[in-house]
């Protein structure tokens, strides 16, 4: 009998994850449930259904994840994968993957992104977890700009004080203009100004301070933001 290549077999999988088709990801799982916790091999960017980095050592989890394949991820789950799987590189879990997201892209659905977060939690993801940076969930969130996972990561209760290496809180990433949040889309504008009131609204201090002894309101960088802080005072 002829063995069939198990990389074949899990490009299969990532290209269903990828089409969300999910009769092909369950085909796929019960021929060999150990694709759930699988490791990738070369690093790939993907764009179109998906946009996000794929690293060695990620399983088909943190795809799913980052594409928000909702349905897929409940799949993934059931079949044995590690919602804390962190073998790559950056020591980034699936539920980091689920906090990012390209808000400025038609792919992009806050309402998915943050079913895919319940889900990661559910079956036990670690909410604080750290990357290699130090960076949890949520400033993952935040610092992409994705209102709806940052809102979803509050209620279920992370730490919103938490410092990463360069010793910055989510507060101070809301507050700058960082990473992929950008600085001048009015989509992004918006998503910012709703992050620091989801902030506030959580009686997360804006008077927080980072390694360097600078509170998140001294670090605001546009008038709009020191004006909202000091309403919100």
């Amino acid at each position: 009998m002829t063995q069939r290549d198990p990389n074949s077999d899990l490009g299969r999988l990532l290209g269903a994850i990828l089409d969300d088709d999910r009769a092909l990801v369950e085909r796929q799982l019960k021929f060999d449930p150990n694709l759930a916790s699988a490791c990738v091999g070369k690093p790939r960017l993907y764009r179109g259904q998906i946009d996000h980095w794929l690293y060695g050592d990620d399983t088909a989890l943190h795809l799913a994840a980052a594409g928000f394949r909702v349905e897929i991820v409940r799949q993934l789950l059931k079949a044995g994968a590690n919602p804390n799987a962190t073998a790559n590189h950056r020591c980034s879990g699936p539920l980091h993957y689920a906090a990012d997201g390209w808000i400025n892209c038609k792919a992009y659905n806050g309402k998915r992104q943050q079913q895919t977060i319940l889900l990661l939690l559910k079956a036990g993801a670690n909410i604080n977890a750290q990357d290699k940076n130090g960076a949890t969930p949520l400033h993952r969130a935040v610092r992409t700009r994705c209102t709806a996972a940052v809102r979803c990561l509050l209620e279920a209760g992370c730490d919103p004080n938490a410092k990463n290496k360069p010793g910055s809180t989510p507060f101070h990433l809301a507050v700058q203009n960082t990473g992929r949040g950008g600085s001048g889309a009015a989509i992004a504008v918006d998503a910012q100004r709703q992050i620091i009131e989801y902030l506030v609204s959580f009686r997360v201090s804006p008077d927080i301070k980072n390694a360097r002894g600078k509170s998140a309101r001294d670090s605001a960088q546009s008038d709009w933001i020191k004006q909202l802080l000091e309403k919100r005072s």
